[in-house]
Parts: C-alpha cells; sequence; structure tokens
C-alpha cells in the first residue's frame, strides 16, 4: 500500500499554487516528444491525478498499482520514464528498482537505463540516500508541486536524450534502432511484435555470441524457470520467417544451446 505517512493525498498536496501556472504553461512549450511515461503507483486518487494531468501535458500513460505490473510494463512496453512509489502492495519499490538498474543491457529483461523518478513519502535522508544508492535518477517527496514533478520530468527526458547509447546497429543488410523500436531489412521497415524485436535486440547486441536458451528466456521473458517451454522456439520460428522474405538467414539455432544472429547471407 502507499506510505502510511501520506495518508490520503488532498488536492492541496498536489494542486497547482497561485502563479505556478505561469511556469507550468512554459513547461508546456518543450516538446515531450510523445514521451510514454509508466506511474507505478498503487494509490489511486494520486495516481488518477498524475495520469490525467501528465496525458493532458502530452505524455503518453502507462499505470501500474504493484510491482507485478510495473515489470511486465518495463519488459513489454519499453516507457521512457517512470514514476515510482516505494510503498507497493506486493514489494518494496526500492527492490523493484534495483532489479532493474541490475538487469543486463543486452539480454536483460528491463532496460537498465530507463529514467526513475522516485515519488514518496519517505521523507527522510536516509530514505532518500537509499533511493539514489538504488539507482534512482531523481526523489521527490510527497506532498508535491506538480510545475516541480513537471519540471524534474523534463529534465530527466533532456538528459536521457543527450545520453543516448549509440544509436542504430547493423548485421548486414539489417538494421536495428533501439531507441525507436524499429527495424529495417535493406531499408524496408519490418513490423515485430514487441517480444519479437526484444529477442532480436539481444541476439544483434553480440552477433558473434550464441545466447544460451536459459540465458533469452532469463532476459526476454523474465522465466526464473525454464520448464518445457517452447516460448522462445515459436517466436524464434516466426521472426525467422519474416527476416527471412529476400531469402536471407539471420536466426540460427545452435542445436543443444540456444541462438545466435548472422549477417543474412546463406552459405
Amino acid at each position: 500500500m502507499a506510505e502510511s505517512s501520506t495518508g490520503a493525498v488532498a488536492e492541496r498536496d498536489v494542486a497547482l499554487e497561485g502563479g505556478d501556472s505561469r511556469v507550468l504553461a512554459a513547461l508546456k512549450v518543450v516538446s515531450t516528444a510523445t514521451a510514454t511515461i509508466l506511474l507505478i503507483e498503487d494509490h489511486r486518487r494520486t495516481r488518477r491525478f498524475l495520469a490525467d494531468n501528465l496525458a493532458a501535458d502530452g505524455y503518453e500513460i502507462l499505470e501500474a498499482e504493484s510491482a507485478e505490473d510495473a515489470e511486465r510494463m518495463i519488459a513489454s512496453e519499453f516507457p521512457d520514464i517512470a514514476i515510482l512509489d516505494l510503498g507497493l502492495p506486493d514489494r518494496d519499490g526500492l527492490e523493484l528498482l534495483q532489479d532493474v538498474r541490475g538487469s543486463d543491457r543486452v539480454a536483460g529483461r528491463f532496460d537498465p537505463d530507463i529514467p526513475i523518478l522516485v515519488l514518496s513519502g519517505r521523507a527522510g535522508e536516509l530514505d532518500r540516500l537509499r533511493g539514489f544508492k538504488r539507482g534512482c535518477d531523481d526523489y521527490l517527496v510527497k506532498p508535491f508541486s506538480y510545475p516541480e514533478l513537471q519540471a524534474r520530468l523534463l529534465a530527466l527526458l533532456r538528459r536521457g536524450r543527450r545520453c543516448q547509447g549509440p544509436g542504430r546497429l547493423r548485421i548486414g543488410p539489417l538494421e536495428l534502432d533501439p531507441l525507436a523500436r524499429q527495424v529495417w531489412l535493406r531499408g524496408k521497415e519490418l513490423k515485430l511484435s514487441k517480444k519479437e524485436f526484444a529477442l532480436l535486440r539481444a541476439l544483434a547486441g553480440d552477433p558473434t555470441r550464441v545466447f544460451s536458451r536459459e540465458e533469452l528466456l532469463r532476459g526476454v521473458w523474465g522465466f526464473r524457470s525454464m520448464g518445457m517451454t517452447r516460448t522462445l522456439d515459436s517466436h524464434a520460428s516466426r521472426l525467422r520467417k519474416k527476416l527471412a522474405r529476400d531469402g536471407d538467414k539471420f536466426i540460427v539455432n545452435v542445436w543443444g544451446v540456444g541462438y545466435r544472429l548472422l549477417d543474412g547471407t546463406i552459405t
């Protein structure tokens, strides 16, 4: 549940104060570039306030009321930034933060570089230090000023765009843009499902390497127990067919081990 110290969030806790409307109006002129924000907040009233106002400011909004929901959305919806409450009903938000930051950049289930702003009623210095130690990019205490929250989000988004990764990946005639989540084959865009793209991105991170089945299932799907699932094989098969439209061979099943990526040339 939300931290008991905050209790019910009253309008005065989050409403715009006198004079702040001019600040917010100035902030709105800064383009959000249709950024997607994941709200991880179990307090319904706070979550609805944030969702309504951020959507009005031009953001696309995803909502999670538990750590489990948040994990699924980070792994499958690829949000640009997350607002994280620490008092979640199923797990402490600090643990979720630590798991995201510890994810592998190539085959991990989560993007470890996603900007995360903690929004919490835990106001002590030690609480804030714990948040930064676990990897948050910013920490805002409840009750909060919405214009300040908006300003902090814009700062994190601008910083993230300046620090973006190496850009597009090329493997033979195949080109991937990890940030835009787009794929082109000989200049023509391919339509992939989210999991197909996640699998391809993992393999493209190191085309010379054979990724084990366990590594891919754990990294892309978040499986902790491998069992007898055929999920990886079915996704790899569909991805292989989409990439083979011009007779190329990209996805290779290394028998008894897993999968790797080739440059498209059939030998």
